[in-house]
């Protein structure tokens, strides 16, 4: 089943850092009044063995530890979106931002001083009492232990965050996700429409979008809904990650006539791609790594040999046998994604900015090489396709006569 449109939306909601940090919010607040209400179950005896002033210096302590420790963990976070946008690509930062270890340990902290803050508040004003002042103790040493735990955990992720390795590693399990999701639903529950030109019928209405961007969700349950109600079939023209503008049609009805506003409010239209249906983001993500780590500016051969590695391993999971859902939506064609879209999106910067680096070019051949022997039909064409096109490349820049030899002999079991 595809995920609708406002699923979508509670989804990208849900990875932002304001929403858990309210969420955590919330419960800290709760959690310090709770001995308001726990109060009458206290045992007055268990209450006079707790100083008045205890939890008042505990509750302080911690309210300025933390509103300190918040501050400069958003510091770095600022630091690695900085340094994963000099050092990485500008499009891993939302990877970053999304991360749910930063979210959970900046939320901790916040609820952690809401908690304090609302807690000390709560015992200027006597709310609590004798009872509730022994619940306020309780939970605060809990929430003493929790953070000690969150700090432990901030202090192992901070050796890791912004670095290039672990980027380009989240770049890769996010790229691997959205393939393996595509691949087990190809035309998002749809039906296959093979060529977008002649596959629609001459007398469908072709709807343009009303706006310039980039199309980040479809909404084929609700498209399908719209058709199926009319008794007329969509045809889906536009891809998410492909660009939509006013001059080109990004759907196409044929039958009864459905509501221009209904059938475009089913598609997403942003200012960015997103990774989520996406999946050939992910892959031009990864070749933007390589290509910045070519560039004399940085000239860091060990990233780009390892993103060749990731890209193989992106294509080889589009390869793996799976067995693909069912079509949902038998009212909506939705063009599938072309072998050789990804095979250019993986490898035609790479071989161009690297044509004369052996060891880049050494590792892009073997990587072709074991996609050409995946079990999937349309790899060892575009796999002999590439192969010989960074050969000539290689060919090209190259001075040394044994480096050519080299790339030749390993392009020829292609």
């Amino acid at each position: 089943m595809t995920a609708t449109r406002w699923q979508w939306i509670l989804r990208r909601v849900t990875r932002r850092i304001w929403f858990r940090a309210g969420l955590f919010s919330l419960l800290a607040v709760a959690t310090a009044l709770v001995g308001a209400w726990a109060s009458p179950f206290i045992s007055f005896g268990l209450s006079a063995s707790i100083g008045a002033d205890a939890v008042d210096n505990i509750l302080g302590i911690l309210a300025s530890s933390m509103l300190t420790v918040t501050t400069f963990s958003l510091s770095t976070m600022v630091s690695a979106y900085s340094a994963a946008t000099s050092n990485v690509t500008p499009r891993a930062n939302v990877l970053i931002m999304e991360d749910s270890t930063t979210q959970n340990v900046l939320s901790t902290f916040i609820g952690s001083f809401l908690f304090s803050l609302v807690g000390i508040i709560a015992l200027s004003t006597g709310t609590y009492g004798e009872q509730g002042r022994v619940v306020l103790f309780g939970v605060t040493i809990l929430v003493i232990g929790f953070i000690i735990v969150t700090l432990l955990r901030w202090i192992d992720h901070l050796s890791r965050l912004g670095r290039v390795t672990e980027t380009t590693q989240r770049v890769e399990e996010a790229a691997i996700a959205a393939v393996r999701e595509r691949r087990r639903r190809p035309y998002l529950g749809g039906l296959p429409l093979h060529d977008r030109t002649s596959g629609v019928p001459a007398g469908a209405v072709r709807l343009a979008a009303r706006e310039i961007g980039y199309v980040q969700h479809i909404d084929v349950e609700a498209l399908a809904s719209l058709a199926r109600r009319a008794r007329a079939r969509v045809f889906v023209l536009r891809l998410p990650g492909e660009m939509a503008d006013p001059t080109e049609a990004i759907l196409a009805v044929e039958g009864a006539r459905i509501e221009e506003a209904a059938l475009l409010r089913c598609v997403t239209i942003g200012d960015r791609r997103s990774f989520d249906q996406d999946p050939r983001f992910g892959i031009c993500v990864l070749t933007e790594v390589a290509s910045r780590a070519l560039s004399p500016a940085t000239n860091d051969l060990g990233t780009a040999v390892d993103v060749v590695g990731r890209l193989l391993r992106v294509l080889a999971a589009w390869a793996e046998l799976s067995e693909a859902d069912e079509p949902a939506f038998a009212e909506v064609l939705v063009p599938p994604l072309r072998v050789d879209d990804l095979f250019d999106d993986a490898f035609l910067a790479v071989a161009r900015d690297g044509a004369g680096i052996v060891e880049v070019g050494v590792r892009l051949q073997k990587a072709l090489r074991t996609l050409s022997r995946l079990d999937h039909p349309d790899y060892a064409p575009a796999a002999r396709h590439h192969a010989r096109q960074a050969l000539e490349r290689a060919e090209v820049a190259m001075t040394l006569e044994a480096d050519k030899k080299a790339l030749r002999e390993i392009a020829a079991t292609v």
